[in-house]
């Protein structure tokens, strides 16, 4: 996958990415979470993709803006209703964000390890730090996670078998890097169809210490949109982050059920994007 560029993920997908298998199904429950956290806005989100959250969201009276990579996403977004009426910055939304100030900024569905390198995962936190608010938050939805599901470094798995259709999912992993490279393949009688994605994930912990570095704290983490309690089993979790005051930083931040001692937990599945 030498040639995998910031937009090639979603420009292949593009297609088919609203019915695709493994899109979640929990829509309604992010939209509420993040309404909750917006105030008023405005609210932007890194790696819009087809509007499944901002659309919604802004329906919600919401001003939704958005960043992609992908123009093939975009045109998508842009052809369902409403989707004309939210501002979406062509780029990668590891570089620079759009202008202005923002209450909410968000990006769903394991998104953030779009960005490839440690490096650009912490200057997104920098420039996310810059964009909002101050009493803004920052939403992050992603998997915890599980190096077990690997076999010497790589995976084949059956993700949907019927009588006309099989979709595999195979994928290799570099653990040094925190890298994954898979091709979910779709082999059916009208022939065989491939869709790459690259990430790198990271843990939650992780994610608390480029908060840090950028000038924000935790302030919440749920195991998902409903905020259900995150525990050492949890798969998944929905963060917020707040830019941290100069004294008692670390002050007020909210614990859920049977976080205490979390932060060294062995890790779940990593996954692809969405």
């Amino acid at each position: 996958m030498s040639d995998y560029t910031a937009s090639t993920y979603g420009d292949r997908i593009a297609e088919v990415y609203d019915n695709w298998y493994t899109l979640p199904i929990n829509t309604g429950d992010a939209v509420d979470f993040l309404a909750s956290v917006a105030r008023k806005g405005p609210a932007l989100e890194l790696g819009i993709g087809t509007g499944r959250i901002a659309i919604p969201l802004r329906e919600r009276g919401i001003e939704v803006h958005g960043i992609d990579a992908s123009r093939a996403m975009i045109a998508k977004l842009r052809a369902k209703p409403g989707g004309r009426r939210i501002r979406v910055k062509v780029g990668d939304f590891g570089g620079e964000l759009p202008e202005g100030r923002f209450s909410l900024i968000y990006v769903a569905f394991n998104t953030l390890f779009a960005l490839l390198t440690q490096d650009d995962q912490v200057r997104c936190f920098q420039n996310v730090a810059r964009r909002l608010t101050r009493n803004g938050s920052f939403v992050i939805e992603a998997f915890v996670p599980d190096l077990a599901r690997f076999d010497r470094g790589q995976r084949v798995g059956t993700i949907a078998l019927d009588s006309e259709r099989v979709v595999l999912e195979v994928t290799q992993t570099d653990q040094n890097a925190q890298r994954t490279r898979s091709q979910h393949v779709v082999i059916s009688p009208d022939g065989v169809r491939m869709y790459p994605v690259q990430i790198r994930y990271a843990w939650p912990s992780e994610l608390d210490l480029m908060a840090r570095i950028a000038g924000m704290r935790l302030r919440e983490r749920w195991g998902g949109w409903r905020r259900e309690p995150f525990g050492p089993s949890s798969q998944h979790h929905v963060s917020v982050y707040q830019r941290a005051v100069a004294r008692g930083a670390t002050r007020g931040v909210r614990r859920t059920a049977n976080e205490s001692g979390s932060r060294r937990r062995r890790p779940r599945s990593p996954s692809r994007q969405g």
